[in-house]
């Protein structure tokens, strides 16, 4: 798309760093386009270093710290590691970067997230490694045939919203601010005509009372570092 359809992407380089490439200090793999990094390790029992790992797993794409434009109105981004060949920045076209994030968005109700071997959902030894015992397997078939059989104990529990929104983004909107007592949820609204009745009605009663805006500050996903351990 744009005036360089079918180009190279335009990049900066500089003079690519000496590295070693002795075979077992190198803990990248790199074939057909794919990159294996080996470099960092978790025990089963270190669940927020697990957690830590995942998380910088399931980062954005683009960083917006690194993301500029030039005096020509192009977008310039800055690699946080410069390539082999030295390249240290990528040069778009606005159009052009714009579709490229475009292809980064995953289609609607398309599952991210693939299993393979044991862990597939047809797989027939899938009951036998996954927590909840779930599968096709012949221990399920015998839960099935056994109306006296009991569940599993250890079964899957899928987290409320308020749990996601604590983990993701520390926000915690089961306690008060003010007072620190437990707050009860009785309703989800999500028509959006409600919800902007509501925080207009808020908005209002703050100007009216001549104090400080009753809505909660906005506020970023915790900034934690991800690899001092």
């Amino acid at each position: 798309m744009g005036p360089q359809q079918g180009r190279k992407v335009f990049t900066l380089q500089t003079t690519p760093p000496w590295e070693d490439d002795d075979f077992g200090t190198n803990r990248l793999g790199k074939i057909a386009g794919f990159s294996l990094h080996a470099g960092v390790a978790t025990k089963t029992r270190e669940r927020k270093k697990l957690e830590r790992l995942c998380r910088y797993i399931a980062r954005p794409a683009v960083s917006k710290r690194r993301l500029a434009l030039t005096f020509g109105g192009r977008v310039r981004y800055e690699l946080k590691t410069p390539y082999r060949d030295g390249t240290t920045h990528v040069i778009f076209e606005p159009l052009d970067f714009m579709a490229k994030l475009a292809a980064l968005v995953p289609k609607p109700r398309a599952n991210l997230t693939r299993f393979h071997g044991v862990l597939a959902p047809n797989s027939k030894h899938r009951i036998n490694v996954t927590p909840a015992k779930c599968g096709k397997g012949p221990s399920q078939q015998g839960l099935k045939s056994n109306k006296d059989a009991k569940p599993p104990v250890n079964e899957h529990k899928e987290m409320t919203w308020a749990q996601r929104l604590e983990r993701v983004f520390n926000i915690d909107i089961t306690t008060c601010n003010r007072c620190a007592g437990q707050i009860k949820i009785i309703a989800c609204i999500e028509d959006p005509l409600v919800i902007k009745k509501i925080l207009d009605h808020l908005d209002a009663k703050s100007r009216a009372l001549g104090s400080a805006n009753l809505l909660p500050e906005p506020r970023a996903p915790p900034q934690v570092s991800l690899f001092n351990y």
